[in-house]
Formats: structure tokens, sequence, C-alpha cells
């Protein structure tokens, strides 16, 4: 006979992640990809945060100029921890880019399950 576990089986481990696209002028490109890339101005920005990830910058291959951003977090409280302490210089940056794109859409925030740490 087999004994078999009465635990819950225990929640997925997941992150927080939020997607935003953007459209730019072939122009800008260059300066956008230097900002919101791995190691642009933003990601500077969230690595002063406990719980930040990563950023993912991706290009679209059918459309010119567009681009989607994939900021990842340890958890929701995380990067709402960020926004507490370093809302006004995420405003301050989103003002100063602005002029980079032509348009800017949040597409949502997601969980992203992950593989348990062994």
């Amino acid at each position: 006979m087999t004994h078999q576990s009465l635990e819950a089986p225990a929640s997925p481990a997941r992150r927080y992640v939020y997607v935003w696209e953007f459209r730019v002028s072939p122009e800008r490109e260059q300066e956008f990809v230097a900002a919101y890339g791995p190691s642009g101005a933003w990601s500077q920005l969230f690595r002063k945060a406990a719980g930040y990830v990563e950023t993912l910058l991706l290009q679209d291959q059918s459309i010119p100029g567009r681009f989607l951003t994939i900021d990842r977090w340890s958890s929701e409280s995380a990067h709402e921890a960020f926004l507490g302490q370093f809302g006004a210089e995420y405003k301050a940056l989103d003002l100063a880019y602005e002029a980079l794109t032509q348009h800017e859409s949040n597409l949502g925030s997601y969980w992203e399950f992950i593989h348990p740490e062994v």
C-alpha cells in the first residue's frame, strides 16, 4: 500500500510582471533602446529597489518602430514599494523620455509562473 501525503500542493512560484507597448519613430529608436533597454535609465532606477528582477526589451519583427518592455519583479508588493519610495523619480523619468515615443500603452500586469528553487 502506498502512502499519500495529505498536505495541500504547494502553490506555484510566480513573479509579478507588467508589459508596456511603445511606438517609436525611426530617428528615435537608438535613443529609445538606450533608455528602455536592460542597462538603460529605467532599469537603473528599478535596480535601486529590492525585488526588481529584470527588464526585457522586445522589438517587433513585423511592425517597424513597435517595442514591448517586460518588467519583472519578485512580487507585486515589491513593485508597489518601489513606486512608494521612488515615485517622484519615476514620474520625472517618464516626463524626460516622453518625447522618445509616439505612443505608449500599458498592456497589463501578469503573473509569471517560474520553476521553484530546488
